[in-house]
């Protein structure tokens, strides 16, 4: 399922149940802020790798310090995204408990 899916997906799932309170609604809300956020990051550390790609690939050399500053984002920002997902997951258990 893609970002804006499960974004669309929980919005309706949270209108439709009456049990919840503001507070984990809020704290859904931050969520998925922060799922939004990783998204874009992962999006410019994906576009960083492509063109460090097609410079490497093109014969150009590359600076060491660049390449690692730029896997070093996408580590950070796969850390925050799976930082994100783990909250939705245990959210979801102790809903379920």
């Amino acid at each position: 399922m893609s970002i804006a899916g499960f974004l669309a997906h929980s919005a309706l799932a949270a209108t439709r149940d009456q049990t919840r309170t503001a507070a984990t609604i809020a704290a859904d809300h931050d969520v998925l802020t922060e799922l939004f956020a990783t998204g874009r990051k992962l999006g410019w550390a994906g576009s960083n790798l492509n063109q460090l790609t097609k410079t490497l690939n093109s014969g150009s050399d590359i600076d060491s310090a660049r390449i690692e500053e730029t896997l070093t984002y996408v580590r950070r920002a796969a850390t925050a995204t799976r930082a994100a997902v783990e909250r939705i997951n245990n959210r979801q258990l102790d809903e379920a408990a």
